[in-house]
């Protein structure tokens, strides 16, 4: 019988968790991922397993040999970014490729496809999901923007609304070039601009059913008591600084009004159709912003979003009669990690809880 995925003969139930390691130092948007991978290991810990964390650098080598000898059941995968960058995310799950490891969540394509906004947005416009026009990083400043403004500025690669502010949208097309390149001196990395789509907006959570994708109930991301002149956006102040008028008057809801049941399918099919076009597992969330004709737009694709216990996608799978338990067990089933060890000959000395419970 040939070994697809060798692994002791003995059914592990230790799970790694692997994100992304934090220097203690990091802003309050990578600090995050340690409340994430705290509700996570005992999440785990409740369905029978033993969580252990694994913070990943730059040394995959290391990485690879401590997850050689620990030889879980599967790895947790919570890596949003590696030294600090959003764009190297997809090494963690090609690591675990190579090593022909399971893991939850996305596939490497996947998170790479996502990733990149621009590469992303293209993928959409070719499939005919609408999505804002853009202007690639390297035609900022140069000729002429083909659509009219108002624009937002943002990077190609980072998540967590990392470098966006009310600087951000711009009205005249001959300042693109110059806050894309007063971003990349402060911050660093890439960025582009897309038209900016004055209107609602909304996340959307997806995790894998039995039978394919399941919509979550949409949040609505309200704005409350925002002057005209401040553009409503879930800038990083509003997900970070506490302090901040942004952060105490921007809220997520999910009561919508009946009207809005028409333009909920919409976001809903839009969702999926996502989901299918980049090939996503586990779980992911599509925001949109909707215009005022009601066409909802995708604004992006996070392929590994937050699951700590205050984030948008377990709020949502509250919303939908999940608690954090039973949504980790959903996530490890949709892994196929029962599959993956029938199939190199194990058997489980014990009842599955992440079966039970799916």
């Amino acid at each position: 019988m040939t070994v697809l995925f060798p692994r002791s003969r003995t059914r592990s139930r230790t799970a790694v968790v692997m994100h992304g390691a934090i220097d203690p130092t990091a802003p309050p948007d990578e600090q995050d991922v340690l409340v994430e991978v705290a509700s996570i290991a005992d999440a785990l810990t409740t369905l029978g397993y033993q969580p252990v964390t694994l913070p990943l650098t730059l040394d995959l080598d290391g990485a690879r040999t401590v997850i050689e000898r620990l030889k879980p059941a599967f790895v947790f995968n919570l890596v949003e970014a590696i030294g600090g960058q959003g764009r190297l995310i997809h090494l963690a799950t090609a690591l675990l490729d190579s090593m022909a490891v399971p893991y939850t969540g996305c596939r490497t394509e996947a998170m790479f496809l996502t990733s990149h906004k621009p590469l992303a947005k293209r993928m959409m416009a070719q499939a005919g999901i609408e999505t804002p026009a853009w202007i690639d990083p390297d035609r900022l400043g140069g000729a002429r923007v083909p659509f009219a403004g108002p624009y937002i500025v943002k990077s190609v690669w980072e998540h967590a609304s990392i470098g966006l502010d009310q600087e951000s949208i711009v009205s005249d097309p001959r300042r693109l070039g110059e806050i894309a390149r007063k971003r990349r001196r402060t911050m660093g990395g890439e960025w582009f601009a897309e038209a900016f789509i004055e209107g609602r907006e909304f996340n959307v959570s997806v995790i894998a059913g039995p039978r394919g994708p399941e919509v979550l109930p949409p949040a609505e991301m309200r704005f409350i008591d925002f002057p005209p002149d401040k553009a409503r956006i879930v800038d990083y102040s509003a997900k970070w600084d506490e302090q901040s008028f942004e952060y105490k008057n921007t809220a997520r809801s999910f009561e919508l009004a009946p009207d809005d049941a028409p333009l909920v399918a919409r976001i809903a099919d839009r969702a999926k159709a996502c989901w299918r076009l980049f090939g996503l597992s586990g779980y992911a969330r599509v925001d949109f912003r909707v215009d005022a004709a009601g066409t909802p737009f995708v604004l992006e694709i996070n392929a590994n979003p937050c699951i700590s216990p205050d984030g948008g996608l377990v709020a949502a799978a509250e919303r939908a009669g999940l608690n954090q338990v039973d949504l980790v067990a959903r996530i490890i089933a949709d892994a196929g990690v029962g599959r993956m060890e029938r199939r190199v000959g194990t058997s489980p000395a014990q009842p599955d809880p992440v079966a039970a419970r799916a």
